[in-house]
């Protein structure tokens, strides 16, 4: 199965070209990126705590977590459980997010395959960037019966909710249709409350294939997600805040817009919710899930949500709030791996074969 971190692509000059708007104005976009760290080892999430403007946090896939400090790479990793990931293929360190009340309680949160192949989220205390972390209790553990479609993304949302999203287990297919079953966690969005003693899943969203990002508008609160496909189609689906009741994004009985799975009906549970951009299997492989962009360094960039994929290496852009019409940006990034933000809202783009980190610039 192709996805995520299985093909040695090399990396592609940045490339300035013409990229017309999303209504086909013809206007030109000024934006690009700009390279800001290097020599990383498989990394697949970039995110920071909204106490530390200065400093950008980096997932490797392999196990480690490494800083950025107002521009240049730590070479002591923040966290090291390289000796706790089985890094193979789709599985290994795969998100991390910061408590809301980072400042204050130090409290982050990680996903990761352990060594038997299943999921773990665990709660973890800083001690600052030259101690090592304190590991506080196991949020979540799901046994995990193939190798791929892990998710592993976590995201604070509203509320000061802590989410994540699961793959349907794997395979290919979904052949235990565990998307579409509220009994089982596989092909969900889960929410935790991480403020009870013990955190239970609520089940949010489901039907689902591999969320592999998603993510919140931090001014709206709206809800976007990259679902990685089956065969024919890369499907980006997308959630107003408020809106009532339980999300059914369609997996397995249909992949993208079009039916997967003849004769079998979607759970009536909840409301479906049709993608409403869809990406042609190829050249696509992998959706790559953005952020819309609230930062101030890039006025252009201002309200589009980014998303990408693992194989094309075309960057996407579209106007918030679920246009269906979307552009592409005069800059590449060779197999992407993930968009991350920093503490001001800034955009970045990770590349998994290449080992780059890149920024968004105007």
């Amino acid at each position: 199965m192709r996805r995520i971190a299985l093909a040695a692509i090399p990396l592609a000059a940045v490339a300035a070209v013409v990229a017309l708007s999303a209504l086909g104005e013809p206007e030109r976009s000024q934006l690009r990126i700009v390279p800001v760290a290097s020599g990383l080892e498989e990394p697949v999430a970039v995110t920071a705590p909204p106490n530390e403007p200065n400093n950008v946090y980096v997932v490797e896939k392999v196990g480690r977590i490494r800083v950025l400090v107002k521009g240049r790479l730590r070479a002591r990793p923040f966290l090291d459980i390289r000796s706790l990931v089985l890094d193979d293929g789709e599985q290994g360190f795969l998100g991390l997010a910061f408590s809301p009340k980072y400042a204050k309680n130090r409290h982050f949160y990680v996903d990761y395959t352990d060594r038997n192949g299943d999921a773990r989220i665990v709660e973890y205390k800083s001690r600052g960037l030259s101690r090592k972390p304190l590991k506080l209790r196991q949020i979540f553990f799901q046994s995990d019966p193939y190798p791929n479609h892990n998710g592993g993304n976590l995201v604070f949302g509203p509320g000061g909710y802590l989410y994540t999203g699961t793959g349907d287990g794997g395979s290919g297919g979904d052949p235990e249709n565990r998307a579409q079953n509220l009994k089982s966690t596989f092909g969900k969005l889960l929410r935790f409350n991480v403020g009870l003693r013990r955190p239970k899943p609520i089940i949010v969203g489901y039907g689902l294939r591999n969320p592999w990002r998603f993510s919140f508008d931090r001014q709206t609160g709206d809800l976007y997600i990259g679902d990685v496909g089956q065969d024919s189609w890369e499907e980006l689906d997308y959630t107003k805040k408020g809106t009532a009741g339980l999300e059914n994004y369609g997996w397995r009985v249909y992949e993208g817009k079009s039916r997967f799975t003849p004769g079998q009906n979607p759970n009536a549970a909840g409301h479906l919710v049709m993608p409403y951009i869809v990406l042609p299997n190829g050249p696509y492989c992998s959706v790559i899930g953005g952020f819309v962009y609230r930062g101030n360094a890039v006025p252009a960039a201002k309200g589009r949500y980014f998303f990408g994929d693992n194989c094309v290496n075309k960057i996407h852009s579209t106007g918030a709030g679920g246009d269906a019409s979307y552009r592409t940006e005069p800059f590449t990034v060779d197999g992407l791996s993930s968009f991350g933000e920093d503490a001001r809202g800034e955009l970045y783009l990770a590349s998994v074969q290449s080992g780059n980190v890149y920024k968004l610039a105007g």
